[in-house]
């Protein structure tokens, strides 16, 4: 049984600085990013007092770990800094989807095409879905070649994602824009 740990993780928490530092020897870093050499852990601390700075473990993971004498504080802050930059950049895909009934008209058919199109060059994936009411389940094929269809007039802005999918009296197709 899992158990949940309420306390709360703080920024200030995230790195292993000071005396926290468990290795008995360490790569050392200089504040102003030179490579200082292999020191025993109480002597780099020792050396980061000494410019009243902290000794901070960057990459706790190498042999031996890598630190660095800076200031934590400015550290954490610009760590943060970076990561809501990367945030920012980040792009959210977003999945539009279009419903239409097999018995269509050719103009509102391609009213929607043109719709998926804008869809596309905003750079959204879109699915659209033909829906079958009653008999129409009996001419499937028909919605299949619509699809197949649309399939072809996108093709120069998206790709078919999964192909056709049919489910219950739905069947789909999904169009993720072309990079």
């Amino acid at each position: 049984m899992a158990r949940f740990d309420n306390r709360r993780v703080f920024k200030k928490d995230l790195y292993t600085r000071n005396g926290n530092i468990r290795a008995e020897e360490v790569r050392v870093i200089d504040s102003d990013g030179s490579m200082i050499g292999v020191l025993p852990t109480h002597q780099a601390i020792a050396l980061a007092k000494e410019q009243e700075l902290d000794l901070v473990e960057i990459s706790p993971n190498a042999q031996p770990p890598v630190c660095k004498i800076l200031d934590y504080n400015k550290y954490v802050f610009e760590q943060g800094k970076k990561e809501k930059d990367a945030k920012k950049k980040q792009s959210k895909v977003t999945l539009k989807e279009l419903r239409i009934k097999s018995r269509i008209a050719p103009h509102d058919l391609d009213v929607k095409l043109r719709q998926i199109e804008g869809f596309l060059k905003k750079k959204d994936q879109v699915r659209l879905v033909v829906v079958f009411h009653g008999r129409e389940n009996q001419h499937k094929d028909l919605g299949e070649q619509m699809l197949n269809d649309a399939a072809k007039r996108l093709e120069p802005l998206a790709t078919v994602d999964g192909g056709l999918q049919q489910m219950g009296n739905r069947m789909s197709m999904t169009f993720v824009p072309k990079i």
